[in-house]
């Protein structure tokens, strides 16, 4: 099988392409670390052309520059589904978010609604896989947070009250995205990908904390607080520590999806535990949060 991969260079998306790989299949990574990109139909197209199916993973956390929610997460749906249309596809798996919704007034969550809608309308066979939060190699989260352990004393927990979460291993992610190219349960469905175990946020936070090593105070601060970090955050760091969007994300919790949808299969279901061995092997290198992570307002030297 021929599988063309949008974000295939990303988090997500390249555990799937390691996994498609070893698996034996033909892998089209479509990124624009290489060149190309969902806002061009004639290169996604092109891209497409002799794919069996196309697993769409391109997203955006943050609006930086021309990335926009508009025109990456809607604009480039559309762009997927009608490179699918002209190169004969007719399988599309979309990677969304579990509380991806309308009219609920934060632009991530209802752009990434409005891309479900482009996909479930578009006439082909699709599964749009709604997912909470995904760790390991390479993600945010625990890159961001094991960070922050490394150069603050102090962590502020996201909230006065504490929400919950399920932890979702990557691996088992990206092995539910592969199976949604051909399992016939998937065809025409919405389904939510959460982890196992269902535990408070805070919770999850010192399972990191106390696997990096790292003993920080940790107190709690209002949401608005946070709003205020992540601006300053997306102002100022290269990589923001923590997005306007993540702050809303995690203000939410990630147990269910919203709205409502169709049940994983249970044999598909995530396995793997949130534990310390699978949260070790996921952490980064040791390293702290530096000078060279901030935008310089001119040319500097660090």
């Amino acid at each position: 099988m021929k599988v063309a991969i949008t974000g295939g260079t990303g988090f997500v998306g390249s555990h799937l392409a390691e996994l498609l790989t070893a698996q034996g299949h033909e892998v089209v990574l479509i990124s624009r670390r290489l060149g190309s990109d969902v806002s061009d139909l004639e290169v996604l197209t092109a891209a497409f052309e002799g794919c069996d199916g196309v697993v769409h993973c391109a997203g955006i956390n943050r609006e930086t520059g021309d990335q926009a929610y508009q025109k990456v997460h809607i604009e480039g749906t559309r762009n997927v589904v009608e490179a699918a249309k002209h190169a004969r596809i007719r399988k599309v798996v979309m990677m969304s978010f579990l509380r991806a919704r309308p009219q609920c007034e934060s632009a991530y969550h209802e752009s990434k609604w409005d891309a479900e809608q482009i996909v479930r309308d578009s006439g082909l066979d699709f599964t749009v896989l709604k997912a909470g939060v995904i760790y390991g190699s390479g993600d945010h989260m625990l890159d961001h947070l094991s960070r922050a352990f490394y150069t603050f004393p102090l962590f502020a927990l996201v909230g006065m009250r504490d929400q919950r979460v399920r932890p979702a291993a990557v691996q088992d992610v990206a092995r539910i995205l592969a199976a949604a190219l051909t399992d016939p349960r998937l065809v025409r469905k919405t389904v939510p990908i959460t982890g196992p175990e269902e535990i408070p946020l805070s919770q999850a936070v010192r399972r990191i904390a106390a696997v990096v090593g790292k003993r920080p105070f940790f107190f709690r601060m209002p949401v608005w607080f946070h709003y205020g970090l992540a601006w300053v955050c997306e102002q100022t760091m290269k990589i923001p520590m923590v997005s306007i969007a993540q702050v809303r994300i995690l203000s939410e919790g990630l147990v269910e999806p919203s709205p409502p949808c169709d049940l994983l299969p249970e044999d598909l279901a995530p396995k793997i535990p949130f534990g310390r061995e699978q949260i070790r092997r996921g952490l980064p290198a040791a390293g702290r949060i530096t000078l060279s992570d901030l935008r310089c307002p001119v040319p500097c030297k660090i």
